[in-house]
């Protein structure tokens, strides 16, 4: 860890040298190795390591603003394609750590859910159009922050609300509650608050939700039925076999069934197919991983972490790419919106539980839950339903902001012991 450390201070020095003697063609490269030695660092380091994600963000952003290229597209094929099978991967990992009991858990505690509900659903949209207002940024920028406010909760705030001694039944819950409305929710707040900026397809926005996110969710359900059930019938070879093949094979078929298809219907195709294959490669992996090699059936939990952040690190490059030269004109600004519009976030959602007379633990859970937006889905909207690089880029610069001050924040509250 420590070697990591002075690589990276070493490099940091290398780079000034090549900046003061003119040596530009090598202060990308030894820029982009800096960064990643001090991810490196940050990664294996018991107090630093929740910062990782953060960093390795800064480390692909880095390297696609000096190589904008080698984000751009590989053989001819263009890299964008790839940010909406990310997500859905995302999504899919996000879907197997959840339950039924996740979303059944409302009827046991309706009030902090609603509070928790209603506040994510008007602070932040609303307070994303006056910061987008206030600082006059381009319509396309601006809509981007309205959209990345008008996201629901981020799986972020789950792990925040745990760090912090808050109620992590209740976070994990509001999250399922607030994405399975979002296909409704996201596209009408877009279409009364963003549709001054830019022209805001409501369909179209509603079928790419479910597409992006809600199918990825439900197949991931049946994933966690798969991995984690303690029915005998999920861990026999015969039966995992089984389940590979149905998945993959149903993959097949829904992609040659809706090859041709309607638009509604080819809009969602690509999460059914992806969501089936995956379910069919979770149960074939198990098969292979758990019941013939006999290793711990926690290797998914081990697993997704990484996916997911290498996934969102490569969707932010690519996004950056593609909007390079805006971001370095107002990259400073929408750092800036990104601060505010969190911290009114956390803010408003703490002190409007408080004065609901919630617990503390259920307070700083409705912080969270308030405070940190679904960034990917929010990147992945901006680039398939806008269209636009640039709406996409204050979602590209909001996640990671909100990862460092929930990560702080997090810190701050375990600190400081929750009053029941």
């Amino acid at each position: 860890m420590k070697l990591f450390a002075y690589l990276s201070i070493v490099l940091f020095i290398v780079t000034g040298v090549f900046a003061r003697t003119g040596a530009s063609a090598f202060i990308g490269l030894s820029l982009i190795a800096a960064c990643a030695c001090g991810a490196l660092f940050v990664m294996f380091h018991r107090r630093l390591k929740s910062f990782a994600f953060t960093v390795w963000v800064i480390v692909f952003v880095v390297a696609s603003l000096f190589y904008p290229r080698a984000f751009g597209s590989w053989f001819g094929i263009d890299l964008g394609v790839l940010i909406v099978p990310l997500i859905q991967i995302i999504m899919f990992g996000m879907g197997t750590t959840l339950n039924v009991s996740d979303f059944t858990r409302v009827i046991k505690m309706p009030w902090p859910v609603f509070i928790g509900f209603v506040a994510q659903f008007s602070i932040m949209p609303v307070a994303g159009l006056a910061i987008a207002t206030l600082f006059g940024f381009d319509p396309e920028v601006a809509a981007g922050v309205v959209l990345i406010g008008s996201c629901p909760g981020g799986v972020a705030s789950n792990l925040m609300t745990f760090i912090a001694g808050g109620n992590v039944a209740l976070s994990v819950t509001m999250t399922s509650c607030s994405t399975l409305a979002s296909p409704l929710m996201t596209p009408f707040l877009m279409q009364r608050l963003a549709g001054k900026f830019v022209p805001i397809d409501f369909i179209a926005m509603m079928l790419s939700i479910l597409n992006m996110i809600i199918v990825p969710i439900l197949a991931g359900l049946i994933a966690n039925k798969i991995l984690y059930s303690k029915n005998k019938a999920y861990h026999s070879v015969r039966s995992l076999a089984v389940f590979a093949l149905i998945g993959i094979g149903l993959a097949v078929v829904i992609g040659v069934c809706t090859d041709g298809a309607s638009a509604a219907v080819a809009q969602i195709s690509s999460g059914l197919i992806l969501g089936c294959a995956l379910i069919g490669v979770v149960a074939l992996a198990k098969l292979v991983i758990s019941v013939l090699l006999k290793r711990p059936e926690n290797w998914m939990d081990k697993v997704l972490p990484l996916v997911s952040m290498l996934g969102i690190c490569f969707i932010i490059a690519i996004i950056t790419a593609r909007s390079s030269d805006k971001l370095l004109s107002v990259g400073l600004t929408i750092i800036l919106a990104a601060i505010l519009h969190n911290f009114i976030g956390y803010a408003l959602g703490y002190w409007i539980a408080r004065a609901l007379k919630l617990d503390e633990t259920k307070c700083r859970t409705i912080a969270f839950e308030v405070g940190m937006q679904n960034g990917g889905m929010a990147s992945g909207l901006a680039m398939t339903v806008l269209n636009s690089a640039n709406a996409a880029l204050a979602p590209a610069i909001f996640g990671p902001w909100m990862n460092i001050s929930g990560s702080v924040l997090a810190n701050y509250w375990q600190r400081r012991k929750a009053r029941t």
